[in-house]
């Protein structure tokens, strides 16, 4: 296994002499309580953005708009955070969002979906398919094209990303899925979970989130462990991004190889020396601008630019 990135050792070091530790044992207010502060780094210039009300009154979501220019209809990401489906809100994603729609040439909106354990599975995938219908029905009042689609996430939030698209395989309005460092497998038996990672995430800490958001049976849904779907050959081509000391690596690797298996066009960018959650630390580690640049350049290839 490569070493971990000097920058991002450095990173951990400071971290580590600062006393950062999770907490022990892990509750979801408790691990809300310290990870729900969005990490420190440059601000993005974006030409709006503004916190909007996804849904209607039978079932109200907060979301956060972003738009990469002003005055003209643009192509949308519809993003889910990660946070193991626990924690994790529109703050701590709030860079990665704006610099994505910089980046994408195109708007993103970020959804605030309920989480676990108080909402385990399938609230999440429920909310994400009600955004997905609510941005299609309000493209006008966003100023976005809705006819180009991206579904995105990170962690947690690219296994909703990812299962939203498995069940709108076929939608035509829907052009990409771009997945950074996928929650895929609830069996968290793949060789990477054996491994000693030293980065922001356990194999122990993965466990836990995963009883949390799909206890007992179910985990073996294969609309919550999509290891365990059948590849639709009518998805959308997908992006993924993984990290080399991470856990969830195989997740991302397998999944790549199952979607190429069934027809699907699927690109996997891997960074060995690279921990889980990597990308949101562009412009503070240079490993994470490399991986940011290989998500624009998809992002726009896919939105025709």
């Amino acid at each position: 296994m490569a070493k971990i990135d000097p920058h991002i050792q450095g990173l951990l070091d400071a971290m580590a002499e600062s006393g950062f530790a999770l907490p022990d044992p892990m509750t979801p207010e408790s691990l809300r309580a310290i990870l729900d502060n969005p990490i420190p780094g440059p601000p993005v210039e974006i030409a709006e953005q503004r916190d909007i009300t996804i849904g209607s009154e039978a079932g109200e979501l907060s979301g956060r708009l972003y738009r990469s220019g002003s005055n003209e209809t643009l192509p949308v990401i519809l993003f889910f955070h990660g946070g193991g489906w626990v924690h994790g809100t529109l703050e701590t994603h709030d860079r990665l969002c704006a610099m994505l729609a910089v980046q994408g040439c195109c708007a993103v909106i970020s959804v605030d979906y309920r989480l676990a354990p108080e909402h385990p599975f399938p609230a999440a995938l429920d909310d994400a398919m009600m955004s997905l219908r609510w941005i299609k029905d309000n493209q006008a009042a966003l100023g976005i094209d809705a006819s180009r689609i991206a579904l995105s996430g990170d962690s947690s939030g690219a296994n909703i990303a990812a299962a939203l698209a498995q069940a709108a395989a076929g939608d035509p309005d829907i052009c990409h899925q771009l997945l950074f460092y996928p929650a895929l497998d609830g069996r968290c038996e793949t060789p990477s979970y054996k491994l000693d990672h030293a980065g922001f995430l356990s194999a122990a800490q993965m466990r836990w989130y995963w009883e949390q958001y799909a206890p007992g049976d179910l985990r073996s849904d294969p609309r919550a462990s999509l290891a365990l779907s059948k590849i639709d050959a009518r998805l959308t081509p997908a992006t993924l991004i993984t990290a080399g000391h991470d856990p969830l690596r195989d997740d991302g690797t397998a999944y790549a190889e199952r979607l190429e298996a069934a027809g699907v066009s699927a690109v996997l960018h891997d960074f060995p020396g690279a921990i889980h959650g990597f990308a949101s630390l562009f412009g503070i580690v240079p490993l994470a601008d490399e991986a940011i640049d290989c998500a624009g350049r998809a992002l726009r290839e896919a939105f025709g630019q």
